[in-house]
């Protein structure tokens, strides 16, 4: 089941800017264990459902994750071999806006061994790099 608003205000958007750093999502909120975007990028809602079936799959029903992002903006496409003009193409699909900073996914009652590898497992199906964070600090 791909994620994607119930309703929009607008069918097309633009495609905004990608630079900038995160100032909120960027603390853990909810579990111990994290995984922190190091890059701006657009995740796409089947990277994200892809991680998910991923992550529920390894933890076999023990523990808790929280997806910490939303894909909310829709992309379009025109078709292959399309000339230029008559308009912007038909919705293709939609994506989270990642900034650097932002905390992607978090996990919490498990051991940190295990969410390392979780989160390993996590970052292999991202087009950008991620980084493990803890709440140790706390």
């Amino acid at each position: 089941m791909a994620m994607m608003p119930k309703r929009v205000k607008y069918r097309k958007a633009q495609r905004g800017s990608r630079k900038g750093i995160s100032t909120r999502g960027s603390e853990l909120s909810f579990g111990e264990y994290g995984l922190k975007a190091l890059e701006n990028a657009w995740m796409k809602n089947n990277q994200i459902e892809s991680i998910r079936v991923a992550i529920t799959r390894k933890l076999q029903r023990g523990g808790k994750l929280w997806i910490r992002v939303f894909p909310d903006k829709p992309v379009t496409k025109k078709p292959a071999e399309t000339r230029q003009g008559k308009g912007k193409g038909d919705l293709s699909h939609w994506v989270a806006v990642v900034k650097r900073g932002r905390v992607l996914f978090e996990l919490g009652g498990i051991p940190e061994e295990l969410a390392r590898q979780v989160f390993r497992l996590a970052a292999y199906k991202l087009p950008f790099n991620t980084k493990f964070i803890t709440r140790a600090h706390v």
